[in-house]
């Protein structure tokens, strides 16, 4: 995968969090969300206590096998990282396969603009999901959560600028 797609792979040890119980909701998803999180790049940079804040606004969620987790050309209101499953995201001559730690959506949860692809469940797929609305009040109530977020779309915006200059 590149960059260009906006779909980055993750590597997770082990398996995915348990995060869909009872316990987990009451608590906001807690720590394993905030770790996980931790490891999305547009996150990578952000304090403990500021992934925990982002954490606290994320829910997980159930798709059955062959439902679509987003469609193209739909209002973008989410961004995602698989818990579990697989999905395939459908590119026009390149379709690819997401993966428990995989995530999408991140460039949609800042600027809501219409989705760019459908991504469908190949098999049950858990995924915490963070709707665009409260990520918004998270950045409202914390500035410096956008601050360290642009820095690092500044980042990976002067990276592909270097490649695309060679």
């Amino acid at each position: 995968m590149d960059d260009l797609t906006g779909l980055t792979r993750l590597v997770v040890g082990g398996a995915a969090p348990s995060l869909d119980s009872p316990s987990s909701r009451a608590r906001g998803l807690g720590r394993e969300a905030a770790d996980l999180l931790g490891q999305v790049p547009l996150f990578a940079t952000l304090s403990r206590r500021h992934l925990g804040r982002i954490a606290g606004a994320a829910t997980t969620k159930r798709f059955a096998a062959g439902s679509p987790l987003v469609r193209v050309g739909k209002p973008a209101d989410a961004f995602y990282v698989i818990l579990d499953g697989t999905a395939r995201v459908e590119v026009p001559g390149r379709p690819v396969t997401l993966e428990a730690g995989d995530f999408f959506g991140e460039m949609a949860v800042l600027d809501g603009e219409p989705r760019s692809a459908t991504v469908t469940a190949v098999s049950e797929v858990l995924v915490l999901m963070i709707p665009r609305a409260k990520f918004l009040k998270v950045l409202e109530s914390e500035p410096k959560i956008a601050l360290a977020i642009m820095a690092t779309l500044t980042q990976r915006l002067r990276a592909v600028q270097a490649a695309v200059g060679r």
